[in-house]
């Protein structure tokens, strides 16, 4: 595995790209983070086409090509320190085949998000670049916790991540090293015999979803086992689980690690001796606690689960 390059800190009065590479939003879904943003010391800049909107069988943030043009400028542009995304839905696919790294090679920055943005992060992962995989600008309507914010900053600030969780009754004990990988399962599902997939031998890998019907998040875990990355992988992380088995109703924070869903993978992994870890808080869910791609880690699961970076 290539080594992987990590962005500079931010000091005081960086400035932020505020995009939307994948679905539509409105400003008042992010007046919240913004001004928080405002009172870390940072500056937000929004992108062109932020609050832009192309209905095309789904409300998308912008053509493609607008997309395209926030994401590159934002990645490329010397007085942007860092990239957080909006909000993921779809879209981010469209996009890779085209995205321009000429500038950024020269001056990393991390890049922000979760759920669609997985494949965006997986595409930095094979480029050698590390991100944070984490609560976007949008909050939902039923909250997030403050916490899903702060350690963002943290990490922004250069602080080390580590945590601490209590066990889970779908864990399997031991410990286990490698570097970070992962996502929201559908994408990296999605990916799976692209270019743009992860890399998985040796890895620590994250999983999370939201909204699917149980027979195709086994589907899903199914593509993964026969392309081989459970027999590569060091150890498993499991986060949220949310509105699985039927559609979404509102209810999502109600029951963040849906307990048949826990099934079914504690089952399609059964056959392998890595250690597995369940119900870590990162997800579709209210307390959404960052992660680093291509951070390595280590994993020790035993009466409590401890993480560290």
């Amino acid at each position: 595995m290539q080594n992987m390059t990590f962005p500079n800190s931010l000091k005081s009065g960086d400035k932020i790209a505020i995009i939307s590479p994948a679905g539509s939003v409105v400003a008042a879904q992010l007046e919240t983070t913004l001004e928080l943003i405002k009172e870390k010391g940072y500056e937000p800049v929004l992108g062109d086409n932020l609050y832009a909107n192309y209905q095309n069988g789904y409300s998308y943030a912008g053509t493609e090509k607008q997309r395209l043009d926030d994401l590159n400028w934002a990645l490329n542009d010397k007085d942007i320190a860092a990239i957080w995304t909006s909000r993921g839905g779809y879209g981010c696919q469209q996009l890779l085949q085209h995205i321009d790294l000429n500038q950024f090679k020269k001056q990393p920055k991390w890049l922000i998000g979760y759920s669609d943005v997985t494949v965006l992060q997986s595409f930095l992962f094979k480029k050698g670049f590390a991100s944070i995989h984490g609560q976007s600008v949008k909050t939902s309507s039923l909250g997030v916790s403050e916490k899903s914010y702060e350690l963002i900053f943290d990490i922004l600030k250069g602080k080390q991540l580590n945590y601490e969780i209590a066990s889970d009754k779908n864990n399997r004990v031991g410990e286990a090293f490698g570097v970070l990988v992962g996502g929201n399962l559908a994408l990296l599902y999605a990916l799976l015999g692209t270019p743009y997939s992860f890399d998985f031998k040796d890895t620590i890998l994250f999983i999370e979803e939201i909204g699917e019907n149980f027979y195709a998040l086994d589907r899903m875990l199914m593509s993964l086992e026969l392309a081989g990355v459970f027999k590569k992988i060091k150890g498993l992380i499991v986060g949220g689980m949310t509105n699985m088995g039927k559609e979404a109703d509102n209810k999502a924070y109600e029951e963040p690690y849906d307990p048949f869903a826990y099934q079914l993978i504690t089952e399609r992994v059964a056959q392998y001796n890595f250690p597995t870890v369940f119900a870590f808080p990162n997800g579709h869910i209210y307390d959404n606690r960052p992660l680093i791609i291509g951070a390595e880690v280590k994993i020790k699961v035993s009466d409590k689960v401890e993480i560290k970076f």
